[in-house]
């Protein structure tokens, strides 16, 4: 039975999964408001008549998340709680057909680039001119900047190409319009994101364009941080590293997803690359720009994997000093190249791997922290978390990465760079003081 009532124009707006579907709610959100629907993300308000739930399908764990949200807003559909439900997103994707069946009360299922399909269904239609117009979710001061769609690597283990299908890049006059918007609107840090960032302008001009790109988003006046993620190794444009050397405003950073460096592993994975290639590209991004912080990503217990690929990892990963670095553990992914490989690592025993290579981590994040205590750096203030201003130096991408701690005795204003002194360091946060 209704406890209260449904505004029946309000859209609340649920997302799972990664910065990616995050940018997509965005979009959706921007679009939704100008065929005047009042629109919210995640409200706890109650009030909403529609639902609409933008899915993960990336592994097993964010499946079925998305799933157990799925079937809470169907149960609140079926008591009166709402009135409307609709999924979109990669899950929908990926399994529309068979969640359609198992789950009736859902109203309608819209895959990845669906936009159009799902705006029609709510009356509404879909805007070209607000290309680039979106309600960010994110605090003001930074957004997720999508570069690219989709993506054409093979790499066995992944479903990606599955559920967004090829490589699509956005073309570079349309992003440098997107980030003016931006910038005129108050974002002062924009955080590039893509399946695969360093194919970008493959598709659209023949060749490689990173590094055109962020020159011209450079550019933009008023833009004061440039971060750049989700970079594949192999092929990896060089060019690009003498831009982020050049230009202070792309932060000496680089998320760049490597996933293993057993050369048996890399060979099975599909990777395209070797231990040997991806040692020397990390050397010569370490060359080139000095200082920079590199994360990266791992994947634990891939089918095949020995107790010997597993220590080789965890050498390897003591002898690089990552700066940032997390582990997935496996998960055996349908229509996927690896599902044809037997998953032959007990999940106890991915996890134990995936957690003797973070307590390796934890070991190098100390001692690096450590090392800048007493230094000086540059943060932008993201928030205050009960007694503290929270932070991050250039260093740090929010949410996965270290945040730098100020007591909310000092006086800062979140969206704000500030110049801080370290005083303290621990695994994964910094305590810091205003220098005045």
């Amino acid at each position: 039975m209704k406890t209260k009532t449904l505004k029946k124009n309000k859209v609340n707006v649920v997302t799972l999964g990664c910065s990616k579907n995050l940018y997509d709610s965005e979009v959706l959100m921007g679009q939704l408001k100008a065929g005047k629907y009042e629109v919210e993300h995640e409200s706890t308000a109650d009030d909403a008549a529609i639902i609409i739930i933008n899915t993960c399908g990336f592994i097993e764990n964010a499946k079925q998340e998305s799933i157990d949200t799925i079937i809470r807003y169907a149960q609140a559909k079926e008591t009166g709680l709402v009135e409307k439900v609709y999924v979109t997103g990669c899950l929908s994707e990926r399994y529309a057909k068979e969640l359609e069946t198992e789950i009736p009360e859902i109203d309608a299922w819209f895959g990845t680039r669906d936009l159009p399909r799902l705006l029609k269904t709510l009356k509404t239609d879909y805007k070209h001119e607000l290309i680039g117009e979106r309600l960010l979710t994110t605090p003001v001061h930074y957004a997720y900047f999508k570069i690219s769609e989709g993506c054409d690597r093979p790499c066995s283990f992944c479903a990606i190409p599955l559920m967004r299908g090829g490589h699509v890049s956005i073309p570079m006059e349309e992003l440098v319009k997107q980030a003016e918007k931006l910038v005129a609107g108050g974002t002062k840090e924009l955080l590039l994101i893509a399946q695969d960032s360093t194919y970008y302008g493959l598709d659209l001009y023949g060749e490689r364009r990173l590094a055109e790109l962020l020159n011209r988003l450079s550019d933009v006046k008023g833009l004061e941080w440039i971060r750049l993620h989700y970079a594949f190794p192999g092929g990896f444009p060089l060019d690009v590293l003498k831009v982020m050397r050049e230009r202070s405003n792309i932060c000496k950073y680089l998320d760049i997803p490597l996933q293993h460096i057993s050369n048996r592993m890399l060979q099975s994975m599909r990777r395209g690359t070797t231990r040997e290639k991806t040692s020397e590209l990390i050397q010569k991004i370490r060359e080139e720009i000095p200082g920079i912080a590199i994360r990266t990503t791992l994947i634990a217990g891939y089918p095949g994997e020995t107790e010997k690929d597993h220590q080789e990892v965890l050498e390897w990963v003591r002898e690089t000093r990552f700066e940032r670095l997390g582990v997935f553990t496996y998960s055996h992914e349908e229509n996927t190249h690896a599902f044809n490989l037997v998953d032959d690592v007990p999940p106890e025993e991915k996890q134990r791997r995936a957690e003797e290579i973070m307590a390796v981590q934890q070991e190098i994040s100390i001692g690096l922290n450590e090392q800048k205590v007493g230094r000086e750096f540059k943060v932008l203030v993201d928030r205050k978390e009960g007694p503290y201003f929270v932070a991050r130096t250039e260093f740090d991408s929010p949410d996965v990465d270290n945040e730098v701690l100020i007591s909310a005795e000092n006086y800062l204003r979140i969206g704000d760079f500030a110049k801080v002194r370290i005083t303290r360091a621990d695994a994964f946060d910094l305590y810091a003081e205003p220098v005045l």
